[in-house]
């Protein structure tokens, strides 16, 4: 009897094991100054986006130029990795986007067009962070002491929602440096901050990750959406039956459609997939290659076009 009740012991340590690591997969985190911080001190530039001026933060010029803002994202990362969460560093991530600015200048459509992202979806999409986590801070002085005020987002990389946040400020200090004023400020917060974040991933894990899906169409095609030559139905109805047999539990939302252009939002895709015995993650580039290929397959060529993390475009009629 004890040489059981030892093995029942020794399984339900195993499986109690086995469930937390398997809870243990936290969302993969970089920290990042926010926009209202870069934009008040001085950490902004501009890009064209087909024609409109667009101001962006400057993360490479911040990082370079502000010791501070490197010890707070240091302090904020060490807390994160403390707490489990994989970290992408955002200053080895700005050097890889460096290397791939120059193969991006000179790459081309067949058409002739350029690539055209913000500096900030470039750096997202080679980050490949789940959430940012984007840090507002102000260090305040009063006479000889010290205190930081600090506001800490967390956001969906890929919708740019906000999905976690915590508020505060910190004790008043003589002889506190920066990166400990920040951790006094923030240590208060930071176990609940994590849980939101971990809440978070766990819904994507069980009901997807949100994404947009664009349906362009070419206008020398000379067919549309409302083509009824792919079965019983219009090609818009035949796409729509893909989204919805293609989403976690069939959830998205037609907010859009007319015979040239169809837009799906709130999209839940699922986060990995198996290819060749592993799991490998999935993506919203993954999931419109998938739909790009189901259109060939019943005699309709289209283009896919990435917007970021979280969006995709596909032209329909050709390439």
């Amino acid at each position: 009897m004890k040489k059981i009740i030892l093995i029942l012991s020794i399984i339900a340590i195993a499986t109690s094991s086995v469930f937390a690591q398997a809870k243990a997969k936290k969302p993969t985190i970089m920290v990042v100054p926010s926009d209202v911080w870069c934009k008040q001190n001085g950490f902004t530039k501009t890009f064209n986006n087909q024609g409109e001026t667009v101001m962006v933060p400057d993360y490479k010029r911040a990082v370079q130029s502000d010791p501070t803002l490197l010890q707070v994202i240091s302090q904020l990362n060490g807390m994160m990795a403390q707490r489990g969460f994989p970290l992408k560093n955002l200053e080895s991530s700005l050097k890889t986007l460096e290397k791939q600015a120059a193969d991006d200048n000179m790459r081309s459509s067949k058409t002739g067009g350029g690539v055209n992202l913000s500096p900030t979806d470039q750096l997202k999409m080679v980050a490949k962070a789940d959430i940012w986590m984007q840090i507002t801070y102000t260090v305040n002085s009063m006479g000889p002491r010290k205190s930081i005020q600090f506001n800490l987002q967390g956001l969906d990389a890929y919708t740019d929602k906000q999905v976690a946040t915590a508020v505060g400020n910190g004790e008043p200090s003589f002889a506190a440096s920066l990166p400990e004023l920040m951790e006094e400020a923030v240590i208060a917060h930071i176990d609940n901050f994590s849980s939101t974040l971990m809440d978070y991933f766990d819904d994507l894990f069980a009901n997807g990750r949100e994404v947009v899906m664009r349906i362009k169409v070419w206008d020398d095609w000379g067919e549309d959406l409302e083509t009824e030559d792919y079965g019983d139905d219009e090609l818009g109805v035949v796409i729509e039956d893909w989204i919805s047999d293609n989403t976690v539990n069939g959830v998205y939302n037609l907010t859009d459609g007319t015979e040239n252009y169809m837009l799906f939002e709130q999209c839940r895709i699922q986060l990995t997939y198996m290819r060749k015995g592993k799991e490998r993650a999935y993506d919203v580039r993954r999931w419109g290659s998938d739909l790009r290929k189901y259109l060939k397959s019943i005699g309709v060529e289209s283009k896919r076009e990435n917007d970021g993390l979280g969006s995709v475009t596909l032209w329909i009629g050709g390439k």
